[in-house]
């Protein structure tokens, strides 16, 4: 039985207490003093003796009080701290002064060698110098990568004071690069959707979205076409929200943004050492940090030779070293690419390799641009419609049908995009409650087209460009098929948007 004494502090008064129990021969295996009580365990005292116990008990001069206890306080404090401890997926170690492991959570002592309370951090740790730099600078060192049986952790160590601020110990805690991997996911990715997040009802989109959702299941590389600006990153977030790996980190490498050693630095990680300003440690690549999960490599036809050959590797067998290291790392990672490119050409021309593409191509997906499911640009125009409202902080707007009218006739040179950021720029400018065409400020997107016969080659743009081909195509074609929909039917498209194309150019 557990009872817990109350008393009046006083001196002498515990011993006494004490003295009682030895007087009954009571075996006593716990006492813990806590003022104003004293927690006493002894197993053999039965239920049915509590009552003179404790008539016993208060017969001493300042005990007003004695009751049963499930449990003992320190025994409960170790309990919870036992069970807080093994709660944590990352190894947690407790040492003392000294660098002797003194607590160890299931974590630690499944990723340490066995024996491991009572053991040095020099038997516990693959770097013999560490130990002696966690002691001399009282556990106050940064983030670093260490080895422990061969496995990379990032150590981070909290020291521990007494009361006079001389170190006792510290808390050392060990996360591995997929744990952080999750953890930098679900800050970076916390609002991405899945397919319900790609808008748009037209047929082109629903199939998309039907063959995508049967992609995503299979756990194989998938490559995405598309011009720029259709929403290939987000159709690339919906297929792992789709997957079996949906609980696992997704992360994104755009190969345009950045130099071949930066983008392989990024990709692969580093090992200690491995550059003039690279981390003393070592750095985990998205590789390392999504493991059991997707990384998505955007605009993979920028990508150099040289980080060619070296991810051809990896998708081969799976493993890789970082930039200036010796040890191979083996992970579990899906490839989701993307490419505004023909890669196809692109190997043709020497500057992809096939072998990797074959590797890449193994499912595929093309979104469709902007341009060919005309019956999108309204819903997704008034959808940036209510965002940009709400993110500069206005009162609901609309679109006037001339401004509606103009939106469905350009030719979305730059697709979903352009077509945010000029809904955006809209709703920046606009005065009133209603935006108009002016509002568009379209003639920025697509400069006018210049007449027939003018060979003077100043394009002022992409847009214009394209826009001038549209319009000559559409005037050859219209003397075979003198309508709308006969036209639209020959250009596989829809008969709105003809028509609307021809207004625009002012065919007839």
């Amino acid at each position: 039985m557990r009872i817990a004494v109350h008393f009046a502090d006083r001196v002498g008064i515990a011993q006494e207490v004490l003295a009682q129990l030895a007087g009954r021969a009571l075996n006593v295996t716990a006492v813990e003093v806590d003022p104003p009580h004293i927690y006493i365990e002894a197993p053999a005292v039965a239920p049915a003796e509590l009552a003179e116990l404790r008539a016993q008990l208060l017969g001493v001069a300042g005990v007003d009080r004695v009751e049963p206890v499930a449990m003992l306080p320190g025994a409960q404090r170790r309990l919870y701290l036992d069970a807080l401890l093994d709660a944590q997926p990352d190894p947690i170690l407790a040492v003392d002064q000294d660098g002797r492991v003194v607590v160890a959570n299931q974590a630690a002592l499944a990723a340490a060698p066995a024996n491991l309370v009572g053991s040095t951090l020099a038997a516990v740790i693959d770097d013999p110098a560490l130990p002696g730099e966690l002691l001399a600078s009282g556990y106050r060192l940064p983030v670093r990568e260490v080895l422990i049986r061969g496995e990379p952790y990032l150590l981070e160590s909290k020291p521990l004071q007494e009361s006079g601020g001389q170190v006792a110990g510290a808390v050392l805690m060990l996360h591995t690069p997929s744990r952080l991997g999750e953890r930098m996911s679900a800050l970076q990715n916390y609002d991405a959707g899945g397919f319900e997040a790609i808008l748009g009802d037209s047929p082109a989109i629903a199939q998309l979205k039907q063959r995508a959702a049967r992609m995503a299941m299979v756990d194989a590389p998938l490559l995405i076409t598309g011009e720029t600006g259709t929403g290939k990153e987000l159709l690339a977030h919906a297929c792992h929200a789709g997957s079996g790996r949906r609980q696992q980190p997704f992360f994104a490498l755009n190969c345009a943004a950045l130099p071949e050693n930066l983008a392989e630095a990024e990709l692969f990680g580093y090992a200690a050492g491995a550059f003039t300003g690279a981390l003393r440690g070592g750095k985990p690549g998205l590789l390392e940090l999504a493991d059991g999960g997707t990384v998505f490599l955007d605009e993979i036809g920028e990508m150099s030779p040289y980080l060619q050959a070296k991810l051809l590797r990896f998708l081969n067998d799976g493993s890789f070293r970082r930039v200036g290291g010796e040890r191979e790392i083996r992970i579990d990672v899906r490839i989701i690419s993307a490419t505004h490119r023909a890669l196809e050409g692109m190997v043709s021309d020497g500057r992809f390799r096939q072998d990797l593409l074959f590797r890449l191509n193994v499912l595929n997906l093309h979104v469709p641009p902007l341009r060919e499911r005309p019956g999108d640009i309204l819903p997704l125009a008034r959808d940036f419609l209510a965002r940009a409202c709400a993110q500069a902080a206005r009162p609901a707007l609309r679109l006037s049908p001339a401004a509606a009218a103009a939106l469905q006739a350009n030719p979305w040179i730059g697709n979903v995009r352009q077509l945010q950021n000029v809904i955006f720029r809209a709703v920046t400018i606009c005065e009133g409650r209603q935006i108009d065409v002016a509002d568009l400020e379209l003639a920025h997107e697509a400069d006018p087209v210049p007449e027939d016969g003018d060979d003077s080659g100043a394009v002022a743009s992409l847009e214009q460009a394209v826009a001038d081909f549209e319009r000559k195509l559409l005037q050859r074609l219209y003397r075979e098929y003198p309508s709308s929909r006969r036209l639209a039917r020959r250009l596989g498209t829809s008969h709105t948007a003809i028509a609307a194309r021809l207004r625009r150019y002012g065919i007839s």
